[in-house]
């Protein structure tokens, strides 16, 4: 029988090893030639496809049915996890206007931006990206629905490899050495295990909050996808490839939740 202190570990662990795969990306800067500009935004692309895929079938899809096994009205479960969604984008808007951070490629945003190293502006913007996806690993442990947060430990791993890649080529641009370039990379992953256990943890207080948790989970990752990622991947002239690459990480990451699932 999985306890709920189990629960927890087990959502930790999973986004402990998801986040670690950040460091996979990475370690690819000592091995290979920084890619080009296609073939970065195709990566990056492809990770919001599989985040975007994780955000339907293994997020909203779960706290509908947890939220009509506990509402007993269909109705009720989605205006429930609705609320989940637009509470989840809500908070990490809040966060980017009051925390400076950088993207890859789009520059600088923030307050007071301008007086804070670069370094420390690219911590910000991947810890905040890596946060929501390790509570969306812990939220998908609780319940006891163990195959759910394995389905997306390894969904969300998979996008982290070429995130961890996109960091350690952006720090390399600034004059950060391989090693450095390396390490920082590897460093923003273990903001997802802290994620985790706060989303497992979060429903193992207050079960019934299980259909908002999976909804505000989604919702943060969705704000990701459309505010930050888009965004990076159309601001070259590749809008068809980029395209094609995110769905093809999308088939990749609903194909994973179909057959493992």
């Amino acid at each position: 029988m999985i306890t709920d202190i189990n629960i927890i570990g087990l959502g930790a662990l999973a986004s402990l090893l998801a986040g670690l795969a950040t460091g996979i990306g990475a370690a690819a800067v000592f091995f290979i030639k920084p890619p080009s500009d296609r073939m970065q935004d195709s990566m990056l692309a492809g990770a919001a496809g599989v985040m975007l895929a994780a955000s339907f079938f293994s997020l909203l899809l779960p706290g509908l049915e947890h939220g009509e096994a506990l509402l007993g009205s269909s109705w009720a479960a989605a205006l429930l996890v609705i609320f989940g969604v637009l509470s989840g984008a809500g908070a990490l808007y809040f966060l980017h206007q009051k925390l400076p951070h950088e993207h890859f490629n789009l520059g600088p945003e923030g307050p007071d931006a301008a007086h804070i190293r670069r370094i420390w502006l690219f911590i910000i913007a991947i810890t905040l990206h890596n946060f929501p996806e390790g509570m969306a690993v812990g939220v998908g442990f609780a319940g006891g629905d163990v195959r759910n947060g394995y389905v997306l430990a390894i969904g969300i791993g998979i996008q982290n490899i070429p995130e961890g890649l996109a960091v350690a080529l952006s720090l390399m641009a600034i004059q950060y050495s391989r090693a450095r370039a390396f390490t920082i990379a590897l460093l923003t992953g273990l903001a997802e295990p802290i994620g985790g256990v706060f989303g497992a943890a979060l429903v193992w207080l207050a079960e019934p909050v299980m259909p908002w948790s999976l909804g505000f989970a989604a919702g943060a990752m969705l704000f990701i996808i459309a505010n930050e990622i888009i965004p990076e991947t159309h601001r070259n002239s590749y809008k068809t490839q980029v395209t094609f690459s995110l769905l093809v990480g999308f088939v990749v990451m609903m194909f994973l939740d179909a057959t493992l699932g």
